[in-house]
């Protein structure tokens, strides 16, 4: 049977296969059969074909089959001549049938080689018109065949090229088709056609059924594939043929071959880049095709093919020399024999295997010059920077224009957010003979998009862009970025001493940019224990006069609002000088700089937590935008850091991971001070979540478990490391972090606990200890530098300390003043720790009452930020009050039971309060008494209020 067809030039052809497999079934004796199988070229119609006349062979039919040769196509009888030669003698001798019709097949023989061509000689003319009387003898050739008891099929393939007079011959015994006992199968493809009613218009209405082989689809592509390979594939595989090949069986076999014989396995890697291995034969292929629909679709179908998704009819004219109107014959052409086909104006090959065969087959000279024509067309045409670079890239050296036209496109792509596209630009810029000033410019350039992508390789170019550079604003960038970047790798002096020699370099030249290095030079020395002093005089001498009205205006306003964060003297002072330098926002595109990213610290430090995270929130966008990875880690940090203070532990989280992962990707490694700052803030939302395993193995993964370099970040991280171990019980290393962290930050200038409250810290771990006496020494004298400051969350943190050291009914007055101080703040994880401490310090002095709501309120503040670990604490104080908490929150959503759920969503449904009760068979007072917690918990007045706040909580 025929399904015994479905080898692997057969798959996904079961609907073709069966219904040629009626034709065989048929009685022998049955006339006017006839089938056309319509197909574009390598879909498999010749195989579907072949294996039909193999079935018939095996059933005992006689095969009469040709191929149609389009270089034939004005051979008189030449299809008929193939179809007839092995048979014609036989016919002709045979003494054992009519003589009359024996007759008529010797004439037919005789007539036949009379009007073949001799050797050399010109075909006939197509409009000439066959003897009549070959097409009669002819016909009574075919019905001697039919007379022997046997089926006659007649199998043309590629008819479409089948000449003129063997067409006449097909017409003349379709119609009478009815009187033989003869089938007709032929194939169609695209390809040349005749109109006229001699041609094969006028033959393919005779054809009573047709078939139509379509592409394959993925189902049958994953079996081709596996057919194949030997080897299930993945589904990225796959689709990725499929997608190449636009389901094309002849192009996925000669796909898969070269997949096999490069022995690369059929994954997502593979698929990523299946067009590289488009094996020569299918170009060879492709070419001969092109060659056959004439020089003007060649040089179109090139143009097309190296020009990619860019070519349009007015492009490729420009870049052949052709006039449009040849192109679009051209591509007329092409979309006849079906490899083009077009969308509006533009035009596109039928798949991508297709196109780059053609491209393959162009000479890279000639590939080179196409892609310079195409360049400056589009640029004349103000086409998108997008649409023009691939074909920059490409250009041949030595166009005096294209320096200046990638160094643009860097520029547009940079951005766009698409430093990738930018380094590709400025990389083949620097493949140019340009002058040492354009190529200095270009190494810088170079340098800072690279730092979006790999720092190491960043420091080259922006070392080589420096040396070369001579104009001052750009030796200034230059040095500022490859400090910046020598920074992200810890190489402090190395960056230090970069700000310094420049600084000195253009100082008598260029006094403005000279003091931009040396803010930078400055705020880095700041952050190194062996540079700090010597810088800090200079910093104390410094103030606006010496930049009103210049571009180093914001940069110093935000080196002075570090300053007074410093000090410790005015909060307002330093809430001033930041704004004055984020006008611009923490990452301004004229002017990125880590002294920013200071101004919105110092910034959090004076309880404008909201107004920080602002600006945070911005940046990240910015970066975003920009598709920077350098400045999506350090805004990402920075903004951890923010939810850090705020106490928004999951948000927390979330920046120092994302920090983390970006700095991974450009190569940052994880002990980088670059990685510890994220890492820190990472640690410190673990261990507020409960999690100090996972806290501890993050620091001995980052090294961070023994000694600390003297580089500021570690101040904190000395701090939370401390926290980690009081969660591990371990309180004499955990005051010995403590005090290690406040004495390196005296030493910095920063005594004030704005920055980091490190005294609070450690007066809790000396009272835990028993040390009392030192523990009120230290927490008292936070609390005097705080309210110096006069933040309240800064105070509030220093008089909770003092409060639970204290103890007592002196201790809970403390305690309660705390809590007074930080409700009102943006400060909600220590508001959440106040909460807790004095409602534990009101049990025990027996106020049961007064420490309920206070516990209560921890525990739902302290779920809201994610801070787990206060919030059980407050939960076990609540149990051993005597209560019975069933939910971890009690306030909000979260804090409502069942009923109360169920309650309030009826009543958001618009139920009265008696049909709510009639509904749940309870009585009007228990549903009033349910929605009044209901509003409670909630913090609304009313039913207005319910369906918003129950958005988020209820189903549907």
């Amino acid at each position: 049977m025929l399904c015994d067809w479905a080898v692997r030039v057969l798959i996904g052809r079961e609907r073709e296969l069966a219904a040629l497999a009626e034709l065989v079934g048929s009685p022998a004796t049955t006339p006017g059969i006839s089938m056309l199988i319509r197909a574009d070229g390598g879909v498999g119609k010749s195989s579907v074909l072949r294996a039909f006349l193999n079935e018939s062979r095996k059933n005992g039919d006689i095969v009469l089959s040709a191929v149609a040769d389009s270089l034939e196509s004005r051979l008189e009888f030449g299809i008929v001549r193939r179809l007839f030669e092995r048979v014609m003698d036989d016919a002709a001798q045979d003494e054992d049938g009519d003589t009359a019709r024996a007759e008529q097949v010797r004439r037919a023989v005789s007539l036949l080689s009379e009007s073949a061509p001799a050797a050399g000689s010109a075909a006939a003319a197509p409009d000439a018109a066959p003897d009549p009387a070959i097409l009669n003898s002819l016909y009574w050739l075919t019905a001697a065949l039919a007379s022997r008891g046997s089926r006659v099929v007649v199998a043309i393939d590629d008819l479409q090229w089948a000449d003129a007079s063997s067409l006449l011959w097909l017409r003349y015994l379709m119609r009478r088709l009815d009187d033989l006992p003869v089938t007709v199968v032929a194939t169609l493809g695209r390809g040349h056609s005749f109109g006229d009613e001699r041609g094969i218009g006028s033959v393919l209405p005779l054809f009573r059924r047709q078939l139509t082989l379509a592409a394959l689809g993925d189902r049958d592509v994953g079996l081709l594939v596996e057919n194949v390979l030997g080897q299930s594939a993945d589904e990225p595989f796959v689709d990725a043929c499929l997608t190449a090949t636009g389901g094309n069986p002849y192009l996925l076999h000669a796909l898969l071959r070269s997949v096999r014989t490069a022995q690369l396995k059929p994954d997502a890697d593979t698929a990523a880049q299946i067009t590289k291995y488009v094996p020569q034969d299918v170009g060879r292929t492709v070419h001969a095709v092109i060659c056959g629909a004439g020089a003007d679709a060649v040089a179109t179908a090139q143009a097309a093919a190296v020009l990619a998704g860019a070519a349009t009819v007015d492009l490729i004219a420009w870049v052949t020399g052709l006039a449009e109107p040849a192109v679009e014959d051209g591509v007329h052409a092409l979309e006849r024999v079906g490899l083009m086909k077009r969308s509006g104006q533009d035009l596109d090959f039928i798949c991508p295997v297709v196109s780059v065969a053609v491209s393959n087959d162009v000479l890279p000279s000639r590939r080179q010059a196409l892609h310079a024509r195409a360049a400056r067309y589009l640029l004349d045409q103000g086409a998108p920077w997008d649409v023009v670079t691939p074909h920059l890239l490409l250009c041949p050296l030595g166009q005096a224009w294209l320096p200046d036209a990638l160094r643009r496109a860097a520029d547009e792509a940079l951005t766009k957010g698409d430093p990738d596209r930018a380094v590709s630009c400025l990389q083949r810029a620097l493949r140019e003979n340009l002058q040492e000033d354009v190529r200095a410019s270009v190494l810088a350039c170079l340098g800072e998009a690279e730092l979006a992508r790999c720092v190491p390789t960043a420091v080259r170019n922006l070392q080589r862009g420096l040396e070369l550079s001579r104009e001052t604003g750009e030796r200034t960038a230059a040095a500022r970025n490859l400090a910046g970047a020598l920074f992200a790798l810890d190489r402090y002096p190395d960056g230090v001493e970069v700000l310094r020699r420049t600084r000195e370099d253009i100082r008598a030249a260029d006094p403005a940019n000279a003091l931009r290095l040396e803010i930078d030079l400055i705020y880095a020395s700041l952050s190194l224990s062996t540079e700090a002093a010597s810088v800090i005089p200079r910093l104390m001498e410094l103030d606006m006069s010496a930049a009103e009205g210049t571009h180093v205006e914001r940069p110093l306003a935000a080196l002075l609002a570090v300053r007074a964060a410093m000090a410790g003297q005015s909060s307002d002072e330093v809430a001033s000088f930041a704004q004055r330098a984020l006008v611009d926002g923490v990452i301004p595109e004229d002017d990125e700089s880590f002294v920013y990213t200071g101004a919105l610290l110092a910034l959090g430090t004076t309880g404008r937590v909201d107004l920080a995270r602002t600006y945070a929130d911005a940046a990240v966008e910015t970066a975003k935008e920009r598709g920077s990875a350098f400045m999506l880690a350090h805004t990402s940090g920075t903004r951890a850091a923010i939810h850090c203070r705020s106490g928004n532990v999951v948000k927390c989280q979330s920046d120092a991971e994302a920090s983390l992962g970006a700095l991974r990707e450009i190569n940052v490694g994880p002990r980088s001070s670059h990685s510890v700052g994220p890492t820190a803030t990472l640690m410190d939302s673990l261990i507020k979540q409960g999690k100090p395993e996972a806290a501890e193995q993050l620091l001995v993964e980052c090294g961070l478990a023994g000694e600390l370099s003297g580089h500021w970040i570690n101040d904190y991280t000395l701090l939370v490391r401390g926290r980690l171990r009081v969660a591990q019980g371990r309180l004499r290393e955990a005051l010995a972090d403590f005090l290690r962290s406040g004495e390196r930050a005296c030493g910095r200038s920063m005594p004030g606990p704005g920055v980091l409250p490190w005294r609070s810290e450690a007066a809790l771990a000396h009272a835990a200890l028993g040390e009392t006496e030192r523990a009120l020494a230290l927490v008292e004298e936070e609390l005097e530098l705080a309210r110096k400051w006069g933040v309240p969350e800064i105070i509030g943190v220093a008089l909770r300390a003092l409060g639970v050291i204290t103890g007592g009914p002196e201790g809970l007055n403390l305690l309660q003043q705390a809590v007074r101080l930080l409700e009102p703040t943006a400060a909600r994880y220590v508001h959440a720790q106040a909460l807790a401490d004095c409602g534990a310090l009101e049990r025990r002095v027996g106020r049961s009452s007064e420490a309920r709501s206070r516990l209560q309120q921890a525990v739902s503040i302290a779920h809201e930020c994610g801070a787990e670990v206060v919030a059980d604490r407050a939960l076990e104080e609540l149990r051993a009050g005597g209560g019975r908490p069933r939910t971890r929150t009690f306030h909000g959503a979260d804090a409502l039971t069942p009923t109360e759920r169920r309650v309030a969503g009826l009543a958001v449904q618009g139920m009265t309060n008696r049909e709510i009760a009639e509904h749940l068979f309870v009585g009007l007072r228990t549903v009033e008494v349910h929605l009044t917690k209901v509003y409670g918990k909630l913090g609304i007045s009313g039913r207005p209020g319910l369906a918003e706040a129950l958005s988020e909580a209820l189903p549907g």
